[in-house]
């Protein structure tokens, strides 16, 4: 065990992306995005969800695909591959889903198209999850929303989510792509946590790790908070490096000169 775990009694590590999906912890705010998207696919319907760098856009992919894991009435598709052209792209998912296609772009399409309506026959929807999602080819935006049109009886084969940065709603709105962006029913957002939910969110990931008792003080969650902006990212990092320098000092609460310690070394500054 690591010298810091055991100077604090944990079994884990308490910031390291190396955690269940099921033992993730959302705030609200980002909890009822995740609802919102189960609920999106269950009518199969389309989404994009947009954020910045670091607010979290990967646990809620990934607290989305714990909800929607246990049904097998959905086949999941994760796609981040997304800097191909558009015959690359589309064979990138044809493999993702383990199909084989042909040679050409028609082929690629089609071997795709047949595999959407196999599942629909199954009483599967295949839900394809398009992470960074603001870096697809041109062509390709050009080319996503025929898939969007296949449908039986008025229901739509499949759902799409679209998962990007906020460059991502402004190529979308643009007239190129409108077709598409009229066929993403839930637009969604987003935001850092508050100072709240940083506090919670802190004490919820050393809680997970066999914290049995308050190991940031609240002037160093404050600081933690400032310097982050909210972003999950930071707070993980910084977080970290404050919680291994308070017990190579022996310490037995991080407090805010351990934060403000990490901060000057680490490029956010120290408040």
């Amino acid at each position: 065990m690591s010298a810091h775990l055991d100077h604090f009694g944990l079994r884990s590590e308490p910031f390291s992306k190396e955690i269940d999906d099921a033992k993730l912890w959302l705030p609200t705010s980002k909890q009822d995005i995740v609802d919102e998207l189960v609920a999106c696919v269950h009518d199969r319907k389309h989404a994009v969800v947009t954020g910045e760098p670091g607010v979290g856009k990967t646990c809620v992919l990934r607290a989305l695909r714990s909800a929607l894991s246990a049904s097998q009435s959905f086949r999941l598709t994760y796609c981040h591959n997304v800097t191909l052209g558009r015959r690359d792209f589309y064979r990138h998912l044809c493999h993702c889903l383990g199909i084989t296609y042909g040679a050409t772009a028609g082929d690629v399409f089609l071997s795709l198209s047949k595999h959407v309506e196999e599942l629909t026959r199954e009483r599967t929807l295949p839900v394809l999850l398009i992470d960074e999602a603001h870096m697809l080819h041109q062509d390709t935006l050009d080319h996503l929303h025929i898939l969007l049109n296949y449908s039986w009886d008025s229901r739509s084969l499949l759902s799409l989510i679209m998962i990007g940065l906020p460059d991502l709603d402004e190529r979308l709105t643009k007239r190129r792509n409108r077709s598409l962006y009229s066929r993403l029913h839930h637009r969604l957002t987003i935001d850092p946590l508050s100072p709240s939910d940083t506090g919670d969110y802190v004490r919820a990931r050393l809680t997970t790790a066999g914290a049995n008792k308050e190991l940031f003080t609240s002037d160093a969650i404050g600081i933690l908070h400032e310097a982050a902006s909210g972003s999950l990212r930071d707070i993980d990092r910084v977080a970290d490096k404050a919680l291994r320098l308070s017990a190579r000092k022996k310490r037995k609460l991080v407090e805010r000169d351990a934060v403000q310690a990490v901060l000057r070394t680490d490029g956010l500054g120290a408040p």
